[in-house]
Formats: C-alpha cells, sequence, structure tokens
C-alpha cells in the first residue's frame, strides 16, 4: 500500500491511516520547520474532548479539525517543568466530514491541518496565517 487513501475508498479511513498520513504531510515539511518539532507529539482522536470544546467555545464538535497545545517555540525553557509536551491533535470525524462535504483530498486536508498548528507551534496566530495564505495566493 502506498500510502495515500484511494479515491474508490469505501471505509473512513482509521486512526492509524490518519496518523501515517500526518506523519507523512510532517515528513515533507522543510527542515527548517521540521528540525523544530522534535519532541512534539502528535495524537489523532475521532473528536475533540468537550473540555476542550468548552474551553475555545465551540459547541458543535465537527467545527475543530485541529489543535496546537503547549508553548511555542520561542516562548520554551529549559527552567520549566512538569508541563505536557507540545502536542499537534487532528480530529479524524471532522476531517471527514470536510472531505465529503468539500471533495478536497484527505492528504490535502491533513496536510493543511498540519501546516496550520506547526505555525502555531513556531507562536503564528491565526490572522498570522491567512495573512501568509492570501499573500501565497
Amino acid at each position: 500500500m502506498s500510502g495515500r487513501v484511494s479515491e474508490r475508498q469505501t471505509l473512513a479511513p482509521d486512526l492509524a491511516t490518519f496518523e501515517r498520513l500526518a506523519e507523512q504531510a510532517i515528513a515533507r515539511l522543510p527542515d527548517a520547520f521540521r528540525r523544530h518539532l522534535d519532541g512534539v507529539v502528535l495524537r489523532i482522536d475521532d473528536f475533540p474532548e468537550d473540555e476542550v470544546l468548552d474551553q475555545l467555545g465551540i459547541e458543535d464538535p465537527f467545527d475543530l479539525t485541529g489543535l496546537y497545545t503547549g508553548r511555542p517555540v520561542g516562548e520554551q525553557s529549559s527552567m520549566l517543568s512538569g508541563e505536557l509536551p507540545a502536542m499537534i491533535h487532528l480530529y479524524r470525524r471532522p476531517l471527514l466530514d470536510e472531505w465529503v462535504e468539500t471533495g478536497v483530498g484527505l492528504e490535502e486536508l491533513i496536510t493543511h491541518v498540519i501546516v496550520h498548528e506547526v505555525g502555531h507551534h513556531f507562536g503564528l496566530s491565526d490572522a498570522d496565517m491567512h495573512a501568509i495564505e492570501e499573500a501565497a495566493g
């Protein structure tokens, strides 16, 4: 199996497939970004936890496809202890819905979310990333 999701696939990709696709997306990132991801945990879940949705003020769990938790690179310190490692969360069911609704390739959607969450790891805000995407066309 090549790692690509087939156009004729009839079953929704499972968590392991999502993890493989996310790892492939990370592997395609430029080295300048990828080398700063050591120690960042990749976590794939079907949905975000209720407390995450509550903290973000999101009512519909299908509205969140990914999340970065942790300190951005510039705020990390070896003096801080007891914190959970930085994590990139991908939420499978909302991504599957977006895949079906938009017709955009699943690999492309996962890559987009990974790049977005890596942007948060580097301290970029959503507004920063939208501006960069618009400037890039």
